[in-house]
Formats: C-alpha cells, structure tokens, sequence
C-alpha cells in the first residue's frame, strides 16, 4: 500500500464535436468504489437528457492493492465505447479515478471504430485538463472525543498538516484523511495526548 501512484488532480471536463454529435469527457479523483459511482450518478443526473453517460474507473476496493476496473457501453455498441474509454486510464497507469463521456447525438452514426476514438478522446482530453499528479496511498479514520478534548485533537491534526473534517454534536468527531505510513504513528499521537480517552475507528 505503501507506494505513490497517478492519478488526476482535481475534477476536469473537455468537449469536442465528432459529425454533429457532442461529446463531452468529464475525470475526477476517486479513493473508493464509493466515491466512484456517487461521480457516475452526479454526471448522469447533470446530463440526464444525453444519449449516453458512458463511465469507466479505476478505484481501490480496499483490499490491500486490489484495483477495482470497471466500465459500461451504456446503451452504445458492445466494445465500442467502456473499454476504450477505461483503456486511456490503464494506458496512462492512473488510479483513483473515475470517468465518464457524455453523448448529444447528432444524427450520424460514427461506426464502432469512429466512437472507440471518440470515447477515448473524451477520458484523454479530460485528464490532460485536470493534470495528473502523484499521490500517496491514504486512509481514513474518525477520531471521537467529548468537548475537553476536542481542541487537544485539533491542535494535533493541524500540526500534522493532514486533512479532516471536523462535526460537532453530542461529542466531536473528527473524519481524517491521512498518507497510509503516518496513520499508525498520528494514532499514537491522539491517544497518548488524549490519556487513551479519543475513539478511533
């Protein structure tokens, strides 16, 4: 788990015209299958009148390396539109990603071979958009404490430099998301300057 991997920097789209019909490539980072198909439905639902909503992605299943590949020709001629669009992500090795190319029909069939390029194009165009980057395998954790502690707890994930988000209710509760070799060692951190008293899950 411990090596860095590509991915897409932040969420991007890019779109073209192939003989009247439009098509636009739409890529964000995801870390979880989760994560992945919330972006497929956020797309679909935006562009619910398309054609088609044609998504691929390349996600951790949280067992340990394991990639999760996954693709749909979404109504398109089998082989003519998924597998292109997720081969771009295997081509380029980019992980936690997720991807989707939408189609406004414009009236003129393109041929299996007209839409694998242009479904291709679409994943391609939007991860030269959002730039690629190389990140750190991270994890997830929700630290809890009752109120006396809170600040203790923020204070530490502040100096730390990780990214949380904080919920106050009954007690506060801090979801992290920190690089996967210094997880163990913040834990540490949170317990001993907690006297044991944070809940970590």
């Amino acid at each position: 788990m411990g090596e860095a991997y590509l991915t897409v920097a932040e969420r991007a789209q890019a779109d073209f015209e192939v003989k009247g019909s439009e098509f636009i490539g739409h890529v964000a980072p995801a870390d979880s299958v989760e994560a992945a198909e919330a972006f497929v439905s956020e797309v679909r639902e935006a562009h619910a009148d398309a054609t088609h909503n044609v998504p691929a992605y390349r996600v951790p299943t949280g067992d340990g390396d394991m990639l999760r590949e996954w693709s749909s020709d979404d109504g398109e001629p089998t082989g003519s539109a998924g597998n292109p669009a997720l081969n771009v992500l295997v081509q380029r090795d980019l992980r936690n990603v997720v991807a989707v190319v939408t189609r406004y029909y414009g009236g003129v069939n393109l041929g299996v071979g007209g839409l694998a390029r242009a479904y291709a194009r679409g994943v391609s165009d939007a991860v030269t958009a959002a730039g690629v980057v190389e990140e750190q395998p991270h994890e997830r954790f929700v630290a809890t404490v009752d109120y006396d502690d809170s600040g203790t707890v923020r204070g530490i994930l502040e100096s730390a430099g990780v990214e949380f988000d904080a919920t106050y209710e009954t007690r506060a509760s801090f979801e992290v998301r920190v690089p996967v070799e210094d997880g163990p060692g913040l834990r540490d951190r949170l317990r001993s300057a907690t006297g044991g008293r944070v809940e970590l899950s």
